[in-house]
């Protein structure tokens, strides 16, 4: 697959950019050193680069490493949408490595202006709704808020929620999220998707045993495995993604940064499987 510089033609490769920040954690900080290890563990020796759906993710061009992104003091979130903005332009697919939560409503902000029908399927322990947590309108426990409440998506599909309380539940009622539970096998089997979609993956989805290194350990999560049947299950095109909240300061052996490795690598061979959006 091939981009263009003009805004036309095919959809291109998947794009990885690191974004590490982290202010926006509530609780610990750390994520920002994530990216480097995430790609790290993508090109690690103890494995090769071939999905499990027979992706060869290793082959030349399937994919393009932009590094990380940078900013001036307290302007994050504007560079950020700039810098999803030019690869949107240029008709690439941004995979976005956190960093906090907080990263991904900027992000949506520029998917915004190109997918009218944009659906997104979030990954997650916590529904990140509360339209402010500690009074930070940009919590990265509030990036779906901002997002909702701008219609910058026309579905929200949460999977692997199991820390829902009265105000993020009259939050997904107001703008219509369809919330599915931890416990619901291959959740996303239940719901027809199309594209485009955005795939945000929240490490803390997973349970604390295959995944440590978070801020906000949630016991009783998804296991690998779970997690990477819904991955697989998507059949709409993945017109972009993030892998946030891995916390590199929490993690044992690096467990964390081999599952989201694993996880990196199974994603982007489903982005290069199929792209038939417009």
């Amino acid at each position: 697959m091939t981009t263009t510089e003009t805004g036309k033609g095919p959809w291109g490769a998947p794009t990885l950019l690191g974004i590490p920040l982290d202010e926006n954690s509530s609780y610990k900080r750390g994520a920002a050193a994530a990216p480097r290890l995430i790609r790290e563990a993508l090109h690690c020796g103890s494995t090769n680069m071939w999905t499990e759906l027979g992706v060869d993710v290793g082959a030349e061009g399937a994919y393009i490493d932009t590094g990380d992104l940078s900013w001036p003091t307290n302007d994050a979130f504007p560079a950020i949408e700039n810098a999803i903005e030019g690869f949107l332009h240029k008709r690439q697919r941004p995979v976005s490595l956190g960093g906090d939560h907080s990263i991904t409503y900027p992000i949506i902000r520029s998917f915004g202006r190109h997918f009218k029908d944009l659906t997104i399927i979030h990954f997650d322990a916590h529904p990140d709704l509360y339209d402010d947590f500690q009074g930070n309108r940009h919590s990265h426990a509030s990036p779906f808020a901002r997002i909702m409440e701008e219609k910058l998506a026309k579905r929200l599909i949460q999977v692997g929620i199991r820390a829902m309380n009265p105000a993020q539940r009259k939050q997904a009622a107001r703008f219509g999220v369809e919330v599915f539970p931890i416990g619901r096998k291959r959740a996303l089997e239940e719901v027809k998707t199309w594209c485009p979609v955005y795939v945000s993956f929240d490490m803390d989805v997973l349970d604390p045993a295959f995944a440590p290194g978070v801020s906000h350990r949630e016991p009783g999560g998804m296991s690998v495995r779970e997690a990477l049947e819904h991955l697989h299950s998507i059949t709409a095109t993945i017109v972009g993604a993030d892998i946030v909240e891995y916390n590199p300061s929490r993690d044992l052996s690096d467990l964390t940064a081999t599952v989201a490795g694993k996880i990196l690598k199974e994603l982007m061979g489903k982005m290069l499987m199929a792209c038939n959006c417009p």
